[in-house]
């Protein structure tokens, strides 16, 4: 799991800083490991290699969204709903952290290492 602490103007004009939580199980992540041909780690490698930008862009997008999620107040459950996601995707922390990992591949690169459990 890691925690992105997030800079963003909200809608009424304030700047917010907040953080934000994401992770992958293990099971979200082998099933994305068998959805694409050839494993998750070839496929982000080949169109990076590829310089494939709408994959690069769909991949990016759909890893965010996938691993966002809430700590429940005890830590024994990481929430991840459609409200939970509505919210955030309808903030503007949501468009900073996207923009911020299509404009520097190594903070992509560690942000995807960060989301996958450490034992896999």
């Amino acid at each position: 799991m890691i925690v992105k602490t997030i800079t963003y103007t909200d809608y009424n004009g304030n700047q917010r800083t907040e953080d934000f939580y994401f992770h992958l199980s293990k099971a979200e992540v082998a099933e994305m490991e068998l959805s694409v041909p050839g494993g998750l780690a070839n496929y982000l490698q080949k169109i990076v290699a590829d310089r494939d930008v709408p994959k690069m862009i769909e991949t990016f997008k759909q890893i965010i969204l996938k691993s966002y999620g809430v700590k429940s107040e005890d830590g024994k459950k990481f929430i991840k709903n459609q409200e939970v996601l509505d919210e955030f995707i309808q903030s503007e922390a949501y468009s900073e952290l996207f923009i911020e990992l299509l404009k520097n591949p190594e903070m992509a690169s560690s942000f995807i290492k960060g989301v996958i459990p450490q034992d896999i």
